[in-house]
């Protein structure tokens, strides 16, 4: 489900928020001190204020693989064969990173005002189903 700015949705389990707070515009004196927790349920409904779609990070073996396959590539027919085959037999053992990373789907987090006045900022879309 792609959630978009004003789509409303139900928060799909109960949620436990715990922490400390932080008085928006308040005295400083009083940041950082533990509220306790927060319960919300699941059904809760709100609307979507904001979602955001974040970029997949790549990992070192990924950006080793796109590098090895781009010099492969470019100059592979130039190599000697035993340069080739080394190079190749990286690039196979790279491969299922390449791969999970090509799979993985990007990270989407949302801005959600819930019915009840409380706002969620930052939760992770699969927390929530569309009504």
């Amino acid at each position: 489900m792609a959630l978009e700015d004003g789509r409303r949705v139900r928060l799909a389990a109960e949620l436990r928020l715990t922490g400390s707070v932080e008085p928006v515009g308040g005295p400083a004196d009083t940041a950082g001190v533990v509220a306790g927790f927060l319960s919300l349920a699941a059904g809760t409904e709100g609307t979507v204020e904001r979602a955001e779609e974040h970029e997949r990070e790549e990992g070192p073996d990924v950006r080793e693989y796109v590098r090895l396959k781009s010099l492969l590539d470019d100059f592979g027919s130039q190599m000697p064969p035993g340069s080739r085959k080394q190079l190749e037999e990286q690039i196979g053992t790279l491969e299922p990173a390449w791969i999970a990373y090509r799979q993985a789907r990007p990270r989407v987090t949302v801005r959600v005002r819930f019915d009840n006045g409380f706002v969620l900022d930052g939760a992770d879309a699969a927390l929530f189903t569309s009504c």
